[in-house]
């Protein structure tokens, strides 16, 4: 991928990799939206915030809204950041964190994008919060959302507790490489999906989202 010289660009840059060779997009929640289908919808939020929230990709209500985490899981994200920060709005969450998936684009069905699709966009997923974003926390949604970042671990693997429930309490050191051969040090910190059909996490959701919060720091 060529080095993109702004968030636009890599924006677009995304598109003209979408555009390039077709995968499976849910074309009318799209069309029901007025959107084309193949602009990325990469992320919302402060590329200065201190804190990232990574889910995995994109429902019919973000792709109406033009932005990541707005239906029922990301509304629940939204407030615990505003309860962080002693906010009174959703939408002034999108001043103290950065939302972005691991697709910038809603799959059909609302299935997980196949892992070649994940690899195809990766790479442009990676330069936002290596390079755009310039903080360094990174909550993540669900299991996809954290095993997105297993290929920046240390030693290219996380460690046993990464497969059982301890990773909600621990929190794993990646490094995202950053265009011209250096290297950003970001800290993962897993949380559980927090839909509503995710009937083993979703009624603690909001006390460990407050604790991941609370960890990330006062900037969190």
């Amino acid at each position: 991928m060529a080095k993109a010289g702004t968030i636009e660009g890599l924006i677009e840059a995304a598109g003209a990799e979408a555009r390039r060779e077709a995968f499976p997009v849910d074309e009318p929640v799209y069309q029901k939206a007025g959107k084309d289908p193949l602009r990325p919808i990469l992320y919302a939020g402060a590329l200065d915030a201190p804190v990232a929230v990574l889910a995995r990709d994109l429902g019919r209500d973000e792709v109406a809204a033009g932005q990541p985490l707005i239906g029922a899981g990301g509304k629940l994200v939204r407030a615990g950041i505003v309860r962080a920060h002693d906010a009174s709005e959703l939408e002034q969450a999108l001043r103290f964190a950065l939302l972005t998936n691991t697709v910038p684009f809603k799959p059909p069905g609302n299935k997980a994008y196949a892992e070649s699709v994940r690899a195809r966009f990766r790479p442009f997923v990676a330069e936002l919060l290596a390079r755009f974003w310039s903080g360094s926390q990174v909550l993540t949604l669900g299991t996809e959302a954290f095993r997105w970042f297993e290929p920046y671990a240390e030693g290219g693997a996380f460690p046993a507790s990464a497969a059982t429930d301890a990773r909600f309490d621990e929190a794993y050191e990646c490094r995202l490489p950053v265009s011209g051969g250096a290297e950003k040090l970001v800290l993962i910190r897993p949380l559980p999906h927090p839909s509503p059909l995710n009937r083993r996490w979703y009624a603690r959701f909001p006390e460990m989202l407050d604790r991941r919060l609370a960890e990330a720091g006062p900037g969190g």
